[in-house]
C-alpha cells in the first residue's frame, strides 16, 4: 500500500499554502495540516515553543487524528525542521522526509523577529522563534530515512547550502535544485516541485535505508 503524505507549513503560514501539491499524486493520500494556532486548528501550546514541541503534536495529530501509518512528512522551512525533528524523535513510525527550503539550523534576522513581536503577530513571532533556536547540524547524520530535498535556486532565507548540507549527511537522500525559484518554490514552481516529488514516488518513497 502506497504510503500516505503530510504536509506541514511555514511560520506564520496555514494548511492552504499547499493547495497546488495535495491531492496531486496518484495512489497515495495527502493530508496538509495546520500547526496550532494556525488556520483552522486552535492554539494548545504556550508562547514560547520548540521545534520539538511542533513535532510532538504533528507525532499526535497522525496518530491521534489521522490515524496513518508511516506516513511520508512532507514540511516547509519550519515544516521542514518539524519533519526533521520527527525523524529523530518518531524515525521508526514514519515513511521517509520530503524536505522544501529548510535546514538543520534555522537562524532569523534579528529585525525580522523583532518586527513580528512589535506589530504584534505573536504566532508569526513564535514560530520565528523556535526556527531560531532549531539547530539539529550535529544529528543530521542519524536520519535513516528515504529523503527527498527540494529548494529554490535564489531561495535567500535558506540558501542552498542548507540544502547542500542536509543531503551530504542524509545517507540515500536525494536533492533538486529548482531554477528560477526563491523560498516559496512550491508555490513558485509548483509544476517542477510535483515532478521532483512524483519521481521520488515512484522509487517508492526513494532508495531503501539499510
Amino acid at each position: 500500500m502506497s504510503k500516505a503524505i503530510v504536509f506541514i507549513h511555514g511560520s506564520g503560514d496555514s494548511a492552504r499554502v499547499w493547495g497546488a501539491q495535495v491531492d496531486q499524486f496518484e495512489g497515495h493520500a495527502t493530508y496538509a495540516i495546520d500547526l496550532p494556532g494556525h488556520g483552522k486548528r486552535a492554539d494548545t501550546l504556550p508562547a514560547q515553543v520548540s521545534v520539538l514541541d511542533y513535532a510532538r503534536v504533528v507525532h499526535e495529530i497522525i496518530e491521534g487524528e489521522l490515524h496513518l501509518a508511516q506516513p511520508i512528512i512532507a514540511g516547509h522551512s519550519l515544516g521542514g525542521a518539524v519533519a526533521l525533528g520527527m525523524a529523530l524523535a518518531y524515525g521508526a513510525d514514519l515513511g521517509g522526509l520530503i524536505l522544501i527550503g529548510t535546514g538543520a539550523r534555522l537562524r532569523v534576522h534579528p529585525d525580522l523577529l523583532a518586527s513580528a513581536r512589535a506589530e504584534p503577530q505573536p504566532t508569526l513571532y513564535r514560530d520565528l522563534a523556535a526556527c531560531n533556536d532549531f539547530d539539529i547540524m550535529g544529528q543530521v547524520q542519524d536520519i535513516r530515512l528515504p529523503t527527498l530535498i527540494i529548494c529554490g535556486a535564489g531561495d535567500r532565507m535558506t540558501p542552498v547550502k542548507y540544502s547542500q548540507y542536509l543531503h551530504e549527511r542524509i545517507a540515500g537522500s536525494e536533492l533538486h535544485v529548482i531554477a528560477e525559484a526563491d523560498h516559496y518554490v512550491m508555490r513558485e514552481q509548483p509544476e517542477a516541485v510535483k515532478q521532483a516529488i512524483r519521481e521520488w514516488l515512484a522509487r517508492d518513497g526513494g532508495p531503501a535505508i539499510l
